[in-house]
Order: C-alpha cells, then sequence, then structure tokens
C-alpha cells in the first residue's frame, strides 16, 4: 500500500477501535485520555502473525477493530488491511503487540 493509502487504514482502525472500547470498557478510554492518548503503529510479518494478534487480544478482552477494505483504490475487496486494538492498559496491550516492530 502506498503511504497515503496506509495512512488511511490506520486512521479507520484507530477510530473504530475507539467505538470498539466505548462499547467494552469506558473506564479504560477515561485513562487513556488522561495520559496523552498514545498511538503505536507496529507492523507484522503476513496474515497469519496478524490472525493470531487479533485472537489473542480478544482473549484478552481487548477492544479490536478488523479493517476489511472496500477495494475501491489498491487493494481487492474484503482485503484485511489494518487492525486496530485499545485503548487499554498498556500491560495487556504489551502482552500481544510487545514482541511486534515498529512500523517505519
Amino acid at each position: 500500500m502506498s503511504r497515503g493509502k496506509l495512512a488511511a487504514q490506520v486512521a479507520h482502525a484507530s477510530l473504530s477501535a475507539y467505538e470498539e472500547a466505548l462499547r467494552i470498557n469506558k473506564e479504560w478510554i477515561s485513562e487513556w485520555k488522561k495520559s496523552g492518548q498514545a498511538k503505536i503503529v507496529c507492523a507484522v510479518k503476513n496474515l497469519e502473525e496478524l490472525m493470531r494478534i487479533i485472537e489473542k487480544a480478544q482473549k484478552l478482552g481487548i477492544p479490536v477493530y478488523v479493517v476489511h477494505d472496500m477495494g475501491l483504490t489498491e487493494v481487492p475487496p474484503g482485503t484485511i488491511t489494518c487492525v486496530g486494538l485499545g485503548p487499554a492498559p498498556a500491560e495487556i496491550i504489551d502482552k500481544v503487540t510487545g514482541s511486534l516492530k515498529l512500523l517505519r
């Protein structure tokens, strides 16, 4: 994906995960807002690794939103392009993403 497309996908994931967190745990949102609203973008090696991340996050009760692209520009319809996790306490998020590399 181009940088612009990637940025748009991350924005979709971030906003939608926030909306999911509103449903699941408003207290985590409140703490996240007080602490500066951290957002971290990590990379995975492939779709299999991403699916493991999603499953692990769900098991831990972390808000999760999977972005399925509409396919209007760069990727086929239904392609999973990005996943938003949280807001959630760092010690919980780190159990899922702590081994991932930051996107550069």
